[in-house]
This record gives C-alpha cells, sequence and structure tokens, in this order.
C-alpha cells in the first residue's frame, strides 16, 4: 500500500539530493539481489536473547537493509501463507510485539555495525550521525530504544527521530501487562499507557505502540497536509490519538511519487505510450481500452472516474 509506495519511492530521490540513505525492513522472504552480509548481532528480545542477520543490496543508490530472523520469514513461507502482520486480516500475530521490537533494535544496530561500500560516494558505516525515520506504529519502539540504552551510553547523542503516521488507525494496541516484553525501563510506561474507548476485543487500559512513538519522537510527520489537520480535528479523525498529536505537533508532507516507476512513456501496464506532448491522443485510446476490458459501453466522451481509497469495514 502507500507505505510500500513511499518506502519503495522516498529514498531514491533522497539519495539523489545527496544524502547517503539506508531502509530496513524484515526480511519476509528472499529477495532475489540481496545476499548475506554475514554479519549477525545479538539482540533481547522478551525473555531470549535471538540471533539476527542482515542481508543488503544496493538499488538507486539506496541501501536495502533486511534482518533475517526465523520469526519474519517462516511466518510468510509457510503457516501464514504470505501474510504479514496476522493469520487474518485484521489480527495480529500472538508473536508481533517481540517481532517488531527485534526490528527496532536491529534497525538501530544496522548504521553502527554494517560496513557498506556499494556507492562510489560513501564508504564504511554510517555511523552515529545520523536520522531514523520511523514508520507507522511497528517502528515506534525504536525512539524508546534509542533514549533507554543509546543515548545512556554516550551513543548517537546527536541522532533524531522522525515518526511518520501513514495510518492512524493501526496503533499497536495490546494488553497493559505487555509492557514488560518490551525490556524498557518503567519511566516509559506513561508514555505506552493508554485507556481504549473501543469494545474490540476488550474495553480498557492498554499500551499503545503508536501513543510512544509520537510522545518519544523528534517530530511527528504524516503523508499530506490535509491529513496532519485531519488527525488532530477529532477523537474520531485521530482515532483516540488527536489530544497526544496536538501536544507535541504534526507536520504534513505530501506523499511524492516515483517518477521512475509511474512514467506513462515506459509502463508496461498499458499499450499506448505518452507523454506530456502527446497525452490528448493517446488518454482517449487508454480510456476505450479500459472501458472494453471492464465491459463498459466504449465511448471516449464519457467520463470515467476512477477513486483509490481504503477498503475495510
Amino acid at each position: 500500500g502507500g507505505l510500500g509506495d513511499v518506502l519503495g519511492g522516498l529514498p531514491p530521490a533522497m539519495a539523489a539530493n545527496g544524502h547517503r540513505v539506508m531502509t530496513i525492513s524484515p526480511r519476509y522472504d528472499q529477495y532475489k539481489d540481496a545476499w548475506d552480509t554475514e554479519v549477525s548481532i545479538e539482540v533481547k528480545v522478551g525473555d531470549k536473547t535471538e540471533t539476527v542477520r542482515f542481508f543488503h543490496c544496493y538499488k538507486r543508490g539506496v541501501d536495502r537493509v533486511f534482518v533475517d530472523h526465523p520469526l519474519f520469514l517462516e511466518k510468510v513461507w509457510g503457516k501464514a501463507a504470505s501474510k504479514i502482520y496476522g493469520p487474518i486480516t485484521g489480527e495480529d500475530y500472538k508473536d508481533n510485539q517481540l517481532r517488531f521490537s527485534l526490528l527496532c533494535q536491529a534497525a538501530l544496530e544496522a548504521p553502527r555495525v554494517l560496513n557498506l561500500n556499494s556507492s562510489k560516494y560513501f564508504s564504511g558505516p554510517y555511523g552515529e550521525e545520523v536520522v531514523f525515520i520511523a514508520n507507522d506504529w511497528h517502528t515506534a519502539l525504536l525512539p524508546c530504544y534509542l533514549k533507554a540504552i543509546y543515548k545512556p551510553e554516550g551513543i548517537y547523542n546527536t541522532a533524531k527521530v522522525a515518526f511518520c503516521i501513514h495510518n492512524i488507525a493501526y496503533q499497536g494496541r495490546f494488553a497493559f501487562a505487555d509492557f514488560s516484553l518490551l525490556n524498557l525501563p518503567d519511566e516509559f510506561k506513561s508514555s505506552f499507557d493508554f485507556i481504549d474507548g473501543y469494545d474490540k476485543p476488550v474495553k480498557g487500559r492498554k499500551i499503545n505502540w503508536m501513543k510512544a512513538g509520537i510522545l518519544e519522537s523528534d517530530k511527528v510527520l504524516t503523508v499530506s497536509p490535509y491529513y496532519a489537520k485531519e488527525l488532530v480535528s477529532s477523537v474520531d479523525k485521530g482515532v483516540e490519538l488527536d489530544k497526544f498529536i496536538r501536544k507535541v505537533g504534526i507536520r504534513g508532507i505530501v506523499n511524492g511519487m516515483d517518477v521512475q516507476e509511474w512514467n506513462p512513456l515506459t509502463d508496461k501496464y498499458t499499450n499506448v505510450k505518452y507523454d506530456a506532448t502527446t497525452v490528448t491522443d493517446a488518454k482517449p485510446l487508454l480510456k476505450e481500452a479500459l472501458q472494453a476490458e471492464v465491459g463498459l459501453p466504449v465511448d471516449r466522451n464519457i467520463p470515467v472516474i476512477g477513486f483509490i481509497g481504503r477498503l475495510e469495514e
């Protein structure tokens, strides 16, 4: 969805502006260009110590890093038939908190431990002078671990975290007792503490990962100026987080588009290619082809309106 689109297109645009850019995501599959760096680290997840490895590829100026651990790979390959976040839509895997705790910790280690030399402009580890962009609730522990584990040791002193909300409806709400799974000091408890006003599945006291991400990050962003206004406009639109977002402030930066991927001159899905000079000739032909394909009356003078929006309950 939108998050995938942003992670596909934004990093190459940032790299083109001269930044050194790394993305870090779970290794849900055997991505064909990503190779084992043979770098592994140990992280504490729940009451166990887990070993994770990093896979890497370099594309369009971006270091694409994948966190390898059975918690990610086994879900998608075998039992789950390729659901990423849960067995069925709207339901979390029982170990989601452990999975994304592991991702956040691995993301904090990657800039320090990976010796990456694919780029002709940069070499070696990224080091500590970095900005982390944490996307949605799954990455909300990152600013917490940064403050709890690294800064007290004098590591990442100047590092900052921008927390970007793509979809306010998914917040990572879990049982209040689960705070202990996260291995964070008690002073973070208040950032997670949340009274859930909805009946499903359990009303009452919870932990809320996104609330913590909002409160513990240096800056809160979202995907358009309009969505930023919407999120602070009411309890409904902010899905009970509106008051915390108002407290810290939010900035909307409109999602851009990847002009390499969305290019009507090279689009493999259309049989007539066009650019700005030929668009008026090409679009009526494409409209007729679409009408024919989906069984509408074929008439280039009838408006065809496409709607792309959220389909859920």
